[in-house]
């Protein structure tokens, strides 16, 4: 089953734009080390949920993944040849909007080349371009 509110106080919302940089979750805050993006746009439930996939089979039960990011937003979609009218289009899919410096996954209890193989699979599937990172060790 994919990612979505369980209740939400609209059940449609304008488009918007997705301008800035991340103001918040844009740090570790779980986990030794993260994927971040770099890009800005939407990242839907199912591609969550694919990167999810991706990482917890490459780490195969080592370590513990937190996911940062929740699809929050609906998208409408009016069926194919409708003609224009008729009110707005029913939800097809909810999104969560990504702005640059997301901390998207995060990782810990594995080494850093398994984290880095589990992050650069995951990554094929998400539709902007990320970067690895880890905390800094503090000696």
């Amino acid at each position: 089953m994919p990612l979505l509110p369980s209740r939400t106080k609209y059940r449609k919302v304008q488009k918007g734009r997705v301008r800035g940089k991340a103001k918040g979750g844009d740090y570790l805050a779980f986990g030794e080390f993260g994927i971040q993006t770099l890009d800005r746009g939407r990242m839907t439930a199912r591609q969550i949920e694919a990167a999810r996939v991706a990482i917890n089979r490459h780490l195969k039960r080592k370590g513990k993944v937190w996911i940062r990011v929740f699809p929050h937003l609906p998208v409408t979609k009016k069926p194919a040849e409708t003609r224009q009218g008729k009110g707005k289009g029913s939800v097809e899919y909810w999104a969560a909007v990504i702005k640059p410096g997301t901390i998207l996954f995060e990782v810990s209890g594995c080494s850093i080349s398994a984290a880095r193989e589990a992050f650069r699979k995951a990554d094929g599937k998400l539709p902007f371009r990320c970067r690895f990172v880890s905390r800094e060790v503090l000696d």
